[in-house]
């Protein structure tokens, strides 16, 4: 359903499936039927893979990971720390710890098997604690993995009982455990390297590796891919960075990004170490990534990818706007911006947008239908310029005309009335969602309403400016519609407290 908006392909999911798959069972069996696969970024609608590379299936991780079931297990990984500091997945509003409950329910759904999950960084956080007891309640294995001791220059200390050794062994079943986090930072290689050494003391030789789709190791450095990777990542400042140590060994240049090359040489000592054999000689190497073979179209690829960078670039200016990111942070994309020389204008909906609201004077969404048709939403008394952008959009898709109310009054009125007199709401507008709820009700009796709901899958891929910061709540239907929204960094009538 979410690929009814045509648009170009470059980039092939089927073959990709095939190939990384094929990869992991070469690694499994490189390390005795027994791999600590590290999974980075989202298990679950990949969205900015899906932006940047058209036609990347958004679940293809846990697609690989049905294929490979019998012989796959997961683990996850959250961190003290973030439990303790309620940190929130930005792209869906939710906190890391029930992003985790989440993620164990869905992959359970798919007949996946998550065996345990890992607190790490642990040092006693209370929040940290509570969460435990709830997965226990609930049956779930539960493990603490605390600070290592000796970390990151005492290789002696770490590979030992009072490093590594302090944390309890997670007992592992299978040949391929899927190490993973519902962010970045959680603890997964520290904890990976932590079951091989308990592993190699009982004399089970297993190895590690690392699923990440970006940066792309064999797209060069300045790949719109790539750089778009640096703009999704620049709050945590990933740059990436020619892998110095592939280059030595084997003369080919490759990109890998700062963090995984500034701790490559620990890391290389710590499994020289535990295993007494360097198995890699260099990060990428690490690393398990098929992506750039199954990119089919790199024009279509590069401006995907452009255009993402543009995205990152409002989303970083409206997320200082709101006390949600640094200035550092803006900077970088604006810096990123001008690596490619990209003009914010170029997406067709941001002039569209401003110069409308110039000359009507109202707050306006602009959104470019899969025709190219651009159609608008304005900011008045009774309808959030989101809504009548997404019902404008709809009217236009199913072929009715403009000015034809699709809704009826005695179907809004009573919403309006619910949030004034009931819910006190500080404005009484309706949002998008108020809209799509009053459509579906209209659909019921009203033809031309269920001919404008039968197009909302439509508007996944589309684009989409506003003139002000929406409402958080917009946003994310705006984004679970599929449509790929940014906005100037203002608050709608200059109010400094986003309802």
């Amino acid at each position: 359903m979410k690929t009814k908006n045509k648009q170009k392909i470059g980039f092939d999911s089927k073959k990709y499936l095939k190939l990384q798959s094929e990869k992991i069972l070469e690694r499994i069996n490189q390390f005795n039927n027994k791999l600590y696969l590290e999974f980075g970024g989202k298990l679950f609608d990949d969205l900015h893979a899906c932006r940047v590379l058209p036609g990347f299936d958004p679940n293809i991780k846990t697609k690989l990971l049905t294929t490979l079931k019998d012989k796959a297990e997961i683990v996850f990984c959250i961190s003290a720390n973030d439990i303790e500091k309620n940190r929130i997945r930005s792209d869906l509003g939710i906190s890391y710890d029930n992003e985790v409950l989440r993620l164990i329910d869905n992959l359970r759904e798919l007949d996946l098997y998550v065996s345990a999950i890992v607190i790490t960084l642990f040092k006693g956080q209370p929040s940290a604690v509570k969460f435990a007891e709830r997965l226990q309640e609930h049956g779930e294995r539960v493990y603490f993995h605390k600070y290592t001791k000796g970390y990151p220059s005492d290789v002696e200390t770490i590979v030992s009982d009072e490093g590594y050794g302090a944390n309890p062994y997670i007992e592992t079943t299978r040949p391929l455990i899927v190490v993973t986090a519902p962010g970045p930072s959680s603890g997964k290689l520290a904890t990976c390297l932590s079951q091989l050494y308990h592993d190699y003391k009982r004399g089970v030789k297993a190895g590690y590796a690392k699923f990440e789709t970006f940066p792309v190791w064999n797209l060069p450095l300045k790949h719109p891919v790539n750089i778009a990777y640096e703009s999704a990542t620049a709050d945590i400042k990933d740059i990436n960075q020619i892998d110095p140590y592939h280059f030595s060994e084997y003369g080919e240049l490759t990109i890998n990004y700062n963090r995984d090359i500034e701790a490559f040489p620990v890391v290389k000592n710590i499994m020289k170490k535990i295993t007494g054999m360097v198995p890699y000689k260099s990060p990428t190497e690490m690393g398990v990534n098929m992506v750039a073979s199954a990119i089919v179209d790199e024009e279509v690829v590069a401006e995907s990818a452009k255009k993402e960078i543009i995205r990152r670039y409002f989303r970083a200016e409206g997320d200082y706007k709101r006390g949600k990111a640094s200035f550092d942070t803006v900077e970088r994309n604006r810096y990123l911006m001008s690596e490619l020389d990209l003009d914010p204008n170029s997406l067709e909906t941001v002039p569209f947008a401003k110069d409308l609201a110039k000359t009507c004077g109202y707050p306006c969404v602009a959104l470019k239908l899969p025709c190219g048709k651009i159609v608008a939403g304005k900011n008045k008394t009774m309808v959030s310029a989101g809504g009548a952008v997404v019902l404008n959009a709809l009217r236009n898709l199913a072929g009715l005309n403009d000015d034809f109310d699709i809704i009826a009054d005695d179907i809004l009125l009573p919403i309006v009335k619910l949030k004034r007199d009931i819910l006190k709401s500080k404005t009484c507008v309706l949002t998008i969602d108020d809209i799509l709820i009053a459509l579906s009700i209209s659909a019921e009796h009203n033809k031309k309403a269920q001919k404008a709901i039968e197009k909302i899958p439509e508007l996944w891929g589309c684009e989409a400016h506003s003139t002000y910061l929406l409402s958080p709540a917009e946003e994310i239907t705006l984004k679970r519609l599929g449509i790929h929204i940014t906005s100037e960094p203002h608050f709608l009538g200059g109010n400094l407290f986003e309802d």
